[in-house]
């Protein structure tokens, strides 16, 4: 990552030169502005937003041309035309959009708000801990710095990590996370042709496979009412137990130097935060790797069907973009050291093999079904054995069909308060012996 202090860069995204008075002066004053400023979470997102922004121009972030949003609003329109009969679930694009990489971190800042509050809100706890007990008192006002200054700290890495990040992803729904506004399906093109060029197939279809990707999660979001809030809560529930390695950060506000605002560039977050080896944090982990594992197996079968036979090059694409999500790329890496929250669906192989499972025994309409409710959903177990699951209700169904019920020997009907085996039981709490034989 660059070396901005807490974030902080002068005007070209370079950090300041200790020998240059004037860059200093205009450095302490950014910091005294900084310290002075009420904050309103953990996370000082205006930063977040200063420095991505700051560090995307350092690096270029072209703007988006008329032939670009064109050609985006024409390959999402064809990937939409092409699900149609790739899925049971109807479009759930009502808008579509090309993005420069300064628009994706502004669109998707509150989602990323919502996901990382609650990490760095356990940092900056921590960090208010150092403070011995007896100087709290005499601190006084004082501590709602240290606040401050983690706020800081941690909106600049934060805001490097979502820089690096958006210089990377493809689409707004590219990491499996409804990460834009409902229904707004968005592409950024100058990710889109440096991926492609990086695997030398043409541009226009790699545009094309990354707008069938896009559509497919905008029809699953949607589409599942539930699925939005079910995803983002099971991320919720893993970044809440993941716990904070005071240590390091007791180590890292060591090398600070107040004197020597250079110090400040040393500070590195990474490593601060790791997962709790704990049983329930575990079965978290377990869910979230599940949901991300359905949603992005999902898509990639969905898209590998609807693009069979049409574009040249699907299966090299389809190959690439399972490798791309199963390992995560540079920055997905840096963000997961960062606040210790991994976005990658391990199992995506084998939810693929599962979905494709279910397809070939309950077709399409029957494969979509399952999302009509969460308890429908295959579980991390069932990744193990795709057709037995797929078969499991199929048979079911079948026998239950060809069961007549009002045949003797059929199922008895209850009587309200009766137990398998026992009579009815009767207002005094004893059993009735007028079971029917």
């Amino acid at each position: 990552m660059p070396d901005i202090p807490f974030g902080f860069a002068l005007p070209g995204g370079q950090p300041p030169d200790p020998n240059d008075p004037a860059q200093m002066q205009q450095f302490m004053s950014q910091l005294q502005h900084l310290l002075s400023a009420p904050g309103s979470g953990p996370v000082n997102w205006d930063l977040a937003r200063q420095v991505a922004a700051s560090q995307l121009a350092a690096a270029g972030d072209p703007a988006v041309s008329p032939y670009e949003r064109n050609a985006v609003e024409e390959a999402l329109r064809i990937a939409d035309l092409w699900l149609e009969p790739a899925s049971a679930l109807p479009s759930g694009i009502k808008t579509t959009v090309a993005w420069n990489r300064n628009e994706w971190i502004f669109k998707t800042l509150d989602v990323w708000r919502k996901l990382c509050d609650p990490v760095a809100s356990r940092m900056v706890g921590a960090m208010g801990d150092l403070v011995p007990p007896e100087a709290r008192a005499q601190l006084g006002p004082m501590q709602s710095m240290v606040a401050t200054l983690g706020g800081a700290l941690f909106g600049g890495q934060l805001g490097q990590a979502l820089g690096s990040l958006a210089a990377e992803v493809l689409s707004v729904g590219d990491i499996g996370l409804p990460l834009g506004p409902a229904g707004t399906a968005a592409l950024i093109p100058a990710n889109i042709r440096g991926y492609g060029e990086g695997l030398e197939l043409p541009e226009d279809e790699v545009r094309l496979y990354v707008a069938l990707r896009e559509a497919a999660h905008q029809r699953l979001f949607e589409h599942v009412p539930w699925l939005r809030g079910h995803v983002l809560t099971a991320v919720e529930t893993y970044a809440a137990g993941i716990r904070v390695n005071r240590e390091a950060i007791e180590e890292a506000m060591g090398r600070v130097d107040p004197t020597d605002p250079e110090s400040m560039q040393a500070i590195a977050l990474e490593g601060i935060f790791t997962p709790e080896d704990s049983p329930a944090q575990k079965a978290s982990l377990a869910r979230l790797e599940t949901a991300l594992a359905l949603v992005e197996g999902w898509v990639c079968h969905v898209v590998d069907g609807a693009a069979d036979g049409r574009l040249p090059n699907v299966v090299a694409l389809g190959e690439a973009f399972r490798r791309r999500r199963a390992a995560g790329g540079p920055a997905e890496q840096t963000f997961a050291a960062l606040v210790g929250l991994e976005l990658r669906p391990r199992r995506l192989r084998e939810a693929a093999a599962l979905w494709a499972a279910l397809t070939e025994h309950r077709g399409i309409a029957g494969r979509d079904a399952l999302w009509g409710h969460p308890d429908l959903l295959p579980s991390d177990d069932d990744f193990a054995d795709p057709v037995a699951f797929a078969m499991a209700d199929v048979d079911l169904m079948s026998e239950l069909e060809k069961f007549d019920f009002t045949a003797p020997g059929g199922p008895e009907e209850k009587i309200p308060g009766e137990v398998e085996g026992k009579g009815p039981e009767r207002p005094d709490g004893t059993e009735g012996d007028d079971r029917r034989s």
